[in-house]
């Protein structure tokens, strides 16, 4: 005889945002998410001021599907099979010279398991649910301003330093 489940029997209930009981209201809870990273990297990290302004057409960077080359600052946005179907640097868009001189053939098989996952790496950091959008678009944002203050040379100096 099959038991009955009952939310009153739980002492605690998680939730997550791709696969919940509820339904996230996302156009509300990402700009909390990127305005809480953002007043921390300001305040407590020294970063520039102008992370904390975001107009509404910025949002169109989030997208689920983007991995970030931590090496170089680019974003990559990939299909299912892993064939990379654009990419920026920063916020930046590439051009398709451009991003076949970086990244060669437009198939990256780097990125797909034997399940046809999207596989995790040191070089790359995958942003594949909306709790991470938000820290997509800060981090291109980031991106952005470094490569506008330094050029990439200091990108690149900088984040492999922290490695």
């Amino acid at each position: 005889m099959a038991q009955h489940f009952s939310l009153a029997a739980c002492d605690v209930v998680g939730f997550d945002l791709d696969h919940t009981l509820c339904r996230y209201n996302l156009p509300e809870s990402a700009p909390l998410i990127y305005n809480s990273f953002a007043q921390f990297l300001v305040k407590e990290k020294g970063y520039n001021k102008e992370l904390l302004n975001v107009t509404p057409e910025d949002w169109d960077f989030c997208c689920k599907g983007l991995a970030l080359d931590l090496e170089d600052g680019n974003f990559l946005k990939l299909a299912n099979n892993g064939t990379v179907l654009r990419a920026s640097h920063g916020t930046k868009m590439m051009t398709p010279e451009v991003l076949a001189e970086a990244y060669g053939k437009k198939e990256w098989k780097h990125f797909l398991s034997d399940t046809g996952m999207a596989c995790r790496s040191g070089k790359y950091y995958f942003y594949d649910n909306y709790f991470d959008l938000p820290g997509a678009l800060l981090c291109a944002r980031v991106v952005d301003y470094l490569t506008k203050v330094s050029g990439d040379s200091f990108f690149k100096t900088m984040i492999c330093s922290q490695s």
